[in-house]
């Protein structure tokens, strides 16, 4: 292929086949396929792509490297700055980061960054070839310890910068499996198990220890971390606060918070006959919003069975928070959108269960703060929609668990925990934070960034404090 042509499509589970199973939808691309691609790259010497990277993927060195079918060194390349590639090239929005930044995406497609990182992940995770050995950059600091509360993407992304240095680093886990949102959040059908637990292995592999079922808040407080031994602590706790409508009717049977159908879904395997999970068998299930979160329980219910499911969503098709990739799969997969429309209140029948939604035609005013028009409600357009099953998805605040036990600790006041941006650092001495506990629900890369942020800022307070 010539540098500047058409990109390569990533081939899909036929439509009709994949929305009745969990099996991964987009099937990644073949060595010929990846080749292909990698050949589009220019090796543009200013690196623009890079400088659209929240963890600062050295781009066009490993796509270099895939030219010359090392696939294994194009692996090895990423994992200097980004501990989870197999995670990152299958959920990462590259089309607003880095591809958003490559110069042929000016006029036509940008180089398919993030299915050719998937790609040599993959590569690397299933070559029977020796794994490079570890070797922390210095020995010594392995006698200093920090403590990081959580398992997702910025914990992990922080336990596995501090390895790489050479401290001691100790995980906390409150749920009995590993991963946080990467697990309970997001489906099988985007990111397998398989995959995200072969990430997992690759930082105990950095000599990172892991402990499940503790939970830091309550077995013990972050600040007993810090007396007892640990240099540094990193929050990464994750938004588990779901946002509910706070509509009339909202506490009928049937109607759940997109973070809990989902953690039924993805951590409890509510959909196999092996697990005893309750769950609402749904027949016509609503799903209240647009960002990536809707799209995931949309796609699960139909997974699950639902003989309908409709996004119902305030604002119009352009103003979708969620990937267009997301977006357009669910559309094929039978998702029906009703948008410019916002729920009034629940109905539930004589038994307690929702059976409907009353909602509100909207229409578009001028924009609000986030740079979206406003939806604006159009007067006596009442009208029902038929549901057995409502799924509210409009986004999750900050577990509440660390800051309503951490005394002195300086939180925003919808829940988000206050850090210095520069450090990561809270305003207690060796605390930090990052990811959703701080900005509330985002994407996983931004939290890998955060967590990269604060992996310095503790590498540089630890060095300080003891004059390293």
């Amino acid at each position: 292929m010539a540098k500047g042509g058409p990109r390569n499509p990533m081939p899909h589970q036929d439509p009709k086949v994949r929305a009745t199973n969990f099996e991964e939808v987009a099937m990644g691309y073949t060595e010929a396929m990846a080749l292909d691609e990698a050949q589009r790259c220019l090796g543009c010497k200013a690196h623009p792509c890079v400088k659209g990277c929240p963890v600062n993927v050295h781009i066009p060195d490993f796509i270099a490297k895939i030219k010359d079918g090392d696939y294994i060194g194009a692996s090895e390349e990423i994992k200097l700055t980004n501990a989870l590639p197999s995670v990152c090239g299958r959920v990462c929005p590259q089309e607003n980061q880095c591809e958003k930044h490559c110069i042929l995406g000016i006029k036509g497609e940008p180089v398919a960054i993030g299915r050719l990182e998937r790609f040599v992940a993959d590569y690397q995770a299933a070559s029977e070839k020796e794994k490079p050995e570890f070797k922390p950059l210095d020995a010594s600091l392995a006698k200093y310890k920090v403590a990081v509360v959580g398992t997702g993407p910025s914990g992990l992304t922080v336990a596995a910068d501090l390895a790489k240095l050479g401290y001691s680093v100790t995980m906390f886990e409150a749920l009995h499996k590993i991963g946080g949102v990467l697990r309970y959040g997001i489906p099988e059908f985007r990111l397998p198990r398989t995959v995200l637990d072969a990430e997992i292995d690759y930082v105990k592999s950095l000599g990172v220890t892991i402990l499940p079922n503790i939970i830091v808040g309550r077995t013990f407080k972050v600040k007993d971390l810090l007396e007892q031994g640990y240099d540094a602590v990193f929050v990464g706790s994750g938004a588990g606060a779901p946002k509910m409508m706070k509509i009339p009717g909202e506490g009928a049977a049937g109607i759940y918070s997109g973070n809990e159908w989902l953690t039924r879904i993805n951590l409890m395997r509510a959909y196999s006959d092996d697990y005893d999970t309750p769950i609402r068998k749904p027949k016509k299930v609503c799903v209240i919003g647009a960002g990536n979160t809707a799209m995931d329980c949309t796609r699960t219910a139909l997974r699950v069975g639902a003989e309908s499911v409709t996004i119902v969503y305030r604002r119009g098709r352009e103003e979708m928070p969620a990937r267009a990739e997301e977006i357009e799969n669910a559309e094929e997969e039978g998702v029906v959108f009703k948008l410019l429309t916002n729920p009034k209140r629940f109905i539930a029948d004589e038994d307690g269960a929702v059976c409907a939604m009353e909602c509100l035609k909207m229409e578009l005013g001028e924009p609000d703060d986030s740079g979206r028009r406003r939806p604006v409600p159009v007067e006596g357009s009442e009208f029902n929609i038929e549901c057995d099953t409502v799924i509210v998805a409009l986004g999750q605040n900050p577990n509440p668990l660390i800051r309503t036990t951490t005394e002195g600790l300086e939180c925003q006041s919808w829940g988000g925990i206050i850090i210095d941006e520069e450090t990561g650092m809270t305003n207690i001495p060796g605390l930090f934070a990052g990811g959703d506990a701080v900005t509330g629900e985002a994407t996983v890369i931004l939290a890998m960034g955060a967590g990269k942020v604060a992996a310095k800022g503790i590498d540089n307070y630890i060095k300080s404090k003891y004059n390293l």
